[in-house]
C-alpha cells in the first residue's frame, strides 16, 4: 500500500506541514507550507487566539495545493521538561507461534499500562530490543518462531496541561491528531542511516529562539535539554547594533551574511536605513561578524551541554535548522566540534531547506513504528485520493499510480 502521511510542526517563528506519500522505500512530497507563527513562545502555547487563524492558514494552503480536505495529521510536540522511563515486559507464547505484529503491540501495550506518571502524557513507547526465549536478542522478532517474548523499552511523558492545550487548538482547526511525538525524535528519524543506529551522538536543532540537544544511543534518545537561545538572538544583535527594524535585520541575516567572516567581502556593501530614517553603507564583512559572534556562542553552550548530558564518547554531532543554512557555517562548527559535527541537508525532493527536518523526520519515525506493529494507517480516504492533485508535480501519469494503488488496497486501514 502506498501510504499517504500529513505532519505539522507548530513552533515559535513557522507552521510546517508536509504530506508525502510512500512508494516502496520512498517518501515523495506531495504538498508542504511553512506559515508565520503567532501565539507560540519557547515551544509554548501562550495565545490560542493568535495560533488558530495562522493554523487555519497553513491547512488552507495545504488543501489549495492537494485539492482535498487535510483531516488527519502527526503532530511534532515539545520535549520540555519530559522524563524518561525505562520498562519491561514478557509475553508467554503457544508452542511454535511465529511472531506477528498484534504480539508486539500486545506486549508494548502491557509494558505501558500503569506505568505512567500523573499529571504527565506518554509521548512515545519506543522498543530497545526483543528477546527469544530468553536468548536472541532482536531489534524486530517478526516471523521468528518463540515461546516467550521479552522486551525492553524507553518511554517518555511530558506535563498535560501544555500539551493538551496545544492540541486543543489543533482540534478546533479542524484536524484530527492521529499521533504525537518529539520534534527531536523526528530530528532523528530523518537523519538517521545504519551507521547512526550503532553509535553515540548528538543531534542539535537551533530553533527560532532556542536550541534543543538531544542524545542518542544506537537510535534512541536517552537525553535531552533546551537552552534558551536561538535564531532570533542574531536578528537581534542586528537590531540592536545597526538600529534596524527586527524585519530587515532578518533579511539581512538570511540574504547578505555569512557565519563566517572569514568568507565575507569587504568590498561587498549594502545600504541600510535606520529606524529613524539615516541611511548609510555597511560591508558583508561588518555584518557578518556580528552573525559569526551569536552563532559561535550558540556551538559553545551546546557544547557544554553536550558535556553536561553525558560523559560517554560521542561520535557524532549533527546540526539542524535554518541558521545552519548559512554560508560558512560549517567552518565555526568545524572550528568548536572538530570532524564530529556536520550540518544535515534534506536529500527529499522538493524539500531542501533544514527547518523541516522534525516535521519529515516525523513522518518517518510514525511509518517506522506502524512497520513494526504490522499496521497500515492512511490519512486520506478513497474520495480524498479522488480529488488529490498537487502543484508540486502535475504528472497526470504519477497521480494515476496513486490513485490506481489506493484502489488496489482499498481494504486496508485508513487511521
Amino acid at each position: 500500500m502506498n501510504n499517504i502521511y500529513a505532519g505539522i510542526d507548530i513552533g515559535t517563528d513557522c507552521i510546517k506541514i508536509v504530506v508525502v506519500e510512500k512508494i516502496k522505500k520512498e517518501f515523495h512530497l506531495l504538498a508542504l507550507t511553512k506559515v508565520k507563527s503567532e501565539g507560540m513562545k519557547r515551544a509554548e502555547l501562550i495565545d490560542a487566539k493568535l495560533l488558530a487563524p495562522r493554523l487555519t492558514k497553513a491547512k488552507q494552503d495545504i488543501e489549495e495545493q492537494l485539492g482535498t480536505k487535510l483531516k488527519k495529521v502527526i503532530v511534532c510536540v515539545s520535549n520540555k521538561n519530559c522524563i524518561f522511563n525505562i520498562v519491561t515486559q514478557q509475553k508467554k507464547l503457544e508452542e511454535n507461534h511465529i511472531i506477528n505484529g498484534e504480539d508486539i503491540k500486545q506486549i508494548i501495550k502491557k509494558a505501558i499500562t500503569g506505568k505512567t506518571t500523573e499529571n504527565y502524557e506518554l509521548v512515545t513507547a519506543t522498543p530497545i530490543n526483543f528477546k527469544i526465549d530468553g536468548e536472541k536478542t532482536v531489534k524486530d522478532p517478526k516471523g521468528l518462531t518463540a515461546k516467550l517474548l521479552e522486551t525492553k523499552i524507553v518511554i517518555t511523558e511530558v506535563p498535560k496541561e501544555p500539551l493538551y492545550k496545544l492540541l486543543g487548538v489543533i482540534d478546533t482547526c479542524g484536524l484530527e491528531v492521529v499521533d504525537i511525538a518529539f520534534g527531536t525524535t523526528g530530528d532523528y528519524y530523518e537523519v538517521r542511516n545504519s551507521k547512526l543506529d550503532s553509535k553515540i551522538g548528538a543531534i542539535i536543532n537551533i530553533g527560532e529562539d532556542t536550541t534543543n540537544i538531544c542524545i542518542y544511543n544506537k537510535g534512541i534518545m536517552i537525553k535531552n535539554n533546551t537552552i534558551n537561545v536561538g535564531s532570533c538572538y542574531v536578528d537581534r544583535d542586528l537590531t540592536y547594533i545597526y538600529n534596524i527594524p527586527l524585519e530587515k535585520a532578518r533579511q539581512l541575516k538570511e540574504n547578505f551574511a555569512v557565519a563566517s567572516s572569514r568568507y565575507a567581502d569587504s568590498y561587498d556593501k549594502i545600504e541600510l536605513e535606520t529606524i529613524g530614517g539615516t541611511k548609510y553603507n555597511i560591508t558583508q564583512t561588518d555584518v557578518s561578524k556580528v552573525v559569526e559572534a551569536r552563532i559561535e556562542e550558540i556551538l559553545k553552550v551546546s557544547k557544554k551541554e553536550i558535556k553536561n548530558l553525558t560523559n560517554r564518547q560521542i561520535s557524532y554531532i549533527i546540526v539542524v535548522g535554518g541558521l545552519s543554512e548559512i554560508t560558512g557555517f560549517n567552518y565555526l562548527l568545524e572550528k568548536e566540534f572538530g570532524n564530529l559535527a556536520y550540518t544535515y541537508n534534506s536529500t527529499t525532493i522538493g524539500i531542501r531547506d533544514n527547518s523541516y527536518t522534525s516535521v519529515l523526520g516525523l513522518i518517518k519515525y510514525f511509518d517506522n513504528k506502524l512497520n513494526l506493529r504490522d499496521t497500515q494507517c492512511n490519512m486520506f480516504t478513497l474520495e480524498d485520493i479522488k480529488r488529490l492533485r498537487t502543484v508540486k508535480s502535475k504528472d497526470e501519469t504519477s497521480m494515476k499510480k496513486i490513485f490506481d494503488s489506493f484502489l488496489h488496497n482499498k481494504e486496508d486501514k485508513v487511521c
